[in-house]
């Protein structure tokens, strides 16, 4: 059985980021991550995806872009229509929680890497 799709929004190939390790943590625990970033490059086997996915595709949006850097992405987010959308620390934003409210998509201000590893992802 495959799992749903994680996007990574803002995945970088530098080892020091969050983007980076949560990438590499949802790897090795078997989900499917979509990596998509603005950097070319890998995270361990996986490359750096810039071609959006199609709609329906994604279940969980974690966002590693600020609230400013987030704008752009409204409508591409939106209509990936995801189950949820995982505010990491540093990218609350709640003007793009008011607009997946209102979509049905569940919001999380929570830290991905800390779900992963409590096992509450």
């Amino acid at each position: 059985m495959q799992t749903p799709i994680t996007l990574v929004l803002g995945a970088s190939p530098n080892p020091d980021r969050y983007s980076f390790l949560a990438t590499n943590l949802l790897y090795e625990k078997k989900y499917q991550v979509y990596p998509f970033g603005i950097k070319k490059g890998q995270i361990g086997e996986l490359e750096i995806l810039q071609e959006w996915p199609k709609t329906g595709t994604i279940d969980t949006v974690t966002l590693y872009v600020g609230p400013a850097g987030q704008v752009a992405y409204y409508d591409a987010i939106l209509s990936l229509a995801p189950r949820r959308i995982i505010f990491n620390p540093g990218t609350e934003n709640p003007d793009l929680q008011a607009l997946a409210t209102s979509n049905g998509i569940q919001t999380i201000e929570a830290c991905t890497l800390v779900m992963l590893k409590t096992g509450q992802y």
